[in-house]
């Protein structure tokens, strides 16, 4: 056999290694998207002139990073579908790129390519061929000219970007954050109870229901991107309401996520529902607190069926009913089931509403909410005029369910009294007066005193003497 010296032996191999990293190389080079499809930008960029050796002959090695690819600058950088670095003809050859440098759009100090994109708010914003940006056109829900236009009128409230809503469409506000059926007309002309006033009965100019019955008036929950406030108002009213009547031996902050979850007649969970409904089942069913059944906040847009229910209730006589399951959250055994008697409906008379808040607890208002009262961040709301200048879909609402807590009035800069409900929202603690607001009283603002309803807690005796 033929013994090689060693030394040629390696220099053999290494002869070979260098042939194929040529031809590895020139594979790579003549796969290498062309550059100009993606569109050269930065053609100003120094790029072969950095490198002043590689304008001639051909050099692998004469590959730089551009813009997630790779450019050649030696004389064999393909010049029709080009992987050249932009500075190649101009540099190398002293000729003109023999396509225009196509630059791509500049947002923010940053340069997107073609096709590329960036939010702009709720509109998507995308880099068009010939270097401009084209964005979408939807009306969003945190408007800064809407903010603007508000806050320099004389509105009597002040606007904001309530950060939860940014970049949200007004539509997808309408369709998420409220969630209240309007009531059928049978339910809409629901006999009222009249509150009489006795002769000469005057009621205080201000009252707010966690000053008269301290440590019982719960806090707003958040119903986050869920349709559900039918069961968010409905739970937060059934918790005052029960912890009022019960004289503060039972305090539950009861559980929306029972109502979106289990009443199921006729009822949408996180897409919607109807207040009758939701009252005639804390009535005949009852549900648990929010403790033992969390809020699983289900987002919108999710495809997936909504949580199956996890917490039944049996009948235990008197009309009486107890949990047949365990709280879903592992961590709670307080199972009890509160119920309430039937909702009864309020005259529309701002005296009449007030009175029975100041006699037995806050009630439950349906309201219709306007593209404005998302941007509200305190101050004595209304709805303005200020979308009526722009086009039509600038201009939404949607039916809401919300707990008055209180009222009071307001003499404004110009000599003239503001009366105002406060009330509880369901959109978290940040938004507004701390998940509060406060809105005109005695005009119907938003229909705020169309449909007004009370109920009492159910609580017997024996509910009296534990807690």
């Amino acid at each position: 056999m033929w013994r090689c010296p060693s030394g040629l032996l390696l220099l053999l191999l290494l002869a070979g290694q260098g042939a194929l990293g040529a031809r590895r190389g020139r594979w790579r080079r003549e796969l290498a998207p062309g550059l100009h499809l993606r569109g050269i930008r930065d053609a100003g960029g120094r790029y072969c002139q950095e490198q002043d050796m590689c304008c001639r002959g051909r050099a692998d090695d004469c590959a730089l990073p551009y813009l997630g690819a790779t450019c050649y600058c030696d004389l064999f950088c393909n010049r029709t579908v080009s992987d050249c670095c932009p500075d190649f003809w101009d540099f190398c050859l002293g000729v003109p790129p023999p396509f225009p440098p196509i630059q791509g759009c500049e947002h923010g100090g940053r340069i997107y390519p073609v096709f590329g994109t960036y939010w702009d708010n709720c509109n998507r914003c995308t880099c068009q061929e010939k270097g401009q940006w084209e964005c979408d056109q939807e009306p969003c829900l945190v408007d800064l000219d809407t903010i603007n236009a508000i806050n320099q009128g004389n509105y009597g409230w002040q606007a904001g970007n309530h950060s939860a809503f940014w970049g949200m469409t007004l539509d997808e506000g309408i369709r998420y954050r409220l969630g209240t059926i309007r009531p059928s007309s049978s339910v809409m002309n629901m006999n009222e109870i009249y509150t009489v006033l006795n002769p000469g009965e005057v009621l205080p100019a201000a009252f707010e229901a966690s000053e008269k019955w301290p440590n019982l008036i719960h806090e707003p929950l958040d119903q986050g991107n869920c349709a559900g406030s039918w069961a968010f108002s409905t739970a937060a009213v059934a918790s005052d309401r029960v912890s009022i009547h019960s004289l503060g031996h039972m305090t539950p902050v009861l559980s929306p996520q029972n109502l979106l979850s289990c009443d199921t007649h006729h009822q949408q969970g996180c897409r919607g529902g109807r207040l009758d409904g939701a009252w005639w089942f804390l009535r005949r069913r009852g549900v648990v607190s929010d403790h033992c059944y969390p809020f699983s906040g289900r987002e919108r847009d999710e495809a997936g069926p909504a949580p199956p229910c996890m917490m039944h209730s049996r009948a235990m006589g008197r009309g009486k009913r107890q949990a047949t399951a365990r709280c879903p959250n592992s961590h709670v055994h307080a199972n009890d089931i509160y119920q309430v008697t039937p909702a009864y409906r309020l005259g529309s008379n701002e005296q009449e509403i007030m009175k029975e808040l100041m006699e037995n607890g806050p009630v439950q208002a349906l309201m219709e909410v306007h593209e404005d009262f998302f941007l509200y961040q305190g101050g004595i709301y209304s709805h303005t005029p200020v979308s009526l200048s722009r086009p039509e879909q600038y201009r939404r609402h949607g039916t809401h369910s919300v707990k008055i807590t209180g009222w009071g009035e307001e003499r404004l800069p110009d000599g003239r009294t503001l009366k105002y409900w406060t009330a509880a929202n369901s959109w978290g603690p940040s938004w507004g007066e701390r998940g509060h607001f406060r809105i005109v009283r005695g005009a119907n603002e938003c229909d705020i005193e169309s449909f007004v309803l009370g109920v009492w807690g159910r609580v017997g005796m024996e509910d009296m003497g534990h807690h």
